[in-house]
């Protein structure tokens, strides 16, 4: 039961955030199907310094798991009462996915691919992609592997 109202909680924390990073979703743009990145960097719209492959990217996404591997290591422990490593990296690991194909079905699939509020001015033309949806569920699956270091990290602030 603790699990599914955790759940539940981070979803629904996972949503606001999203929801907030969305209000200009320029900023956002290299979360979107490549073609629709190049179609912006053509209209200008783009800041490569925060492109996949820069510098900066990198150093976001290992922050982001390591803090997320923090967050997750804290919960499991005292919410969930996981004392043991591996015990902290499964219940972290099956935290992180129940978000991550929340993200990618209900957030991805249902929401994204089917708000106007997503499609940036001078892309109305590319609906096709915009409902590309195998382009979340293979992200979802890279979310899966990304899952591995940062529940690692979860399980090692488990037993501290």
């Amino acid at each position: 039961m603790v699990f599914l109202i955790e759940s539940i909680v981070a979803c629904a924390l996972f949503t606001l955030f999203v929801f907030l990073i969305s209000r200009d979703p320029v900023k956002i743009v290299f979360n979107y199907p490549p073609a629709i990145i190049e179609r912006c960097r053509s209209l200008g719209l783009v800041d490569d310094s925060n492109k996949p492959g820069g510098t900066v990217f990198y150093v976001k996404k290992i922050t982001a798991v390591l803090l997320f591997g923090v967050l997750l290591g804290l919960l499991v422990r005292y919410i969930n009462g996981c004392t043991t490593f591996w015990g902290g990296v499964l219940m972290a690991y099956a935290l992180w996915n129940v978000v991550n194909w929340f993200d990618a079905l209900v957030l991805d699939c249902l929401w994204f691919c089917h708000d106007k509020h997503f499609v940036i001015p001078g892309t109305e033309d590319m609906s096709k992609d915009y409902h590309d949806y195998w382009f979340h569920i293979k992200g979802a699956f890279i979310g899966m592997v990304l899952a591995i270091p940062a529940t690692l990290v979860a399980g090692a602030i488990t037993i501290l």
